[in-house]
């Protein structure tokens, strides 16, 4: 069993939950619940893989708080 950092975010105009692996095109999907795009996100991946393994453009290293005056 393999497992990807996902970035999840919600889209304010349709309101979906859109997520996708940093560094990694076409790994991404949407949903209208958490539940939703975890799924889909788990049947892209799975597609992509069976091309063979992942050439990311970047590596996922953190998601880090500023603060700002």
């Amino acid at each position: 069993m393999r497992t990807f950092q996902v970035v999840v975010e919600r889209d304010p105009e349709t309101r979906l939950y859109v997520g996708y692996v940093p560094g990694w095109p076409g790994a991404h999907s949407q949903g209208e619940s958490l539940d939703e795009l975890q799924s889909n996100l788990q049947e892209v991946v799975d597609m992509l893989l069976e091309d063979g393994e992942p050439e990311f453009e970047s590596e996922f290293v953190a998601i880090q708080t500023i603060q700002v005056a």
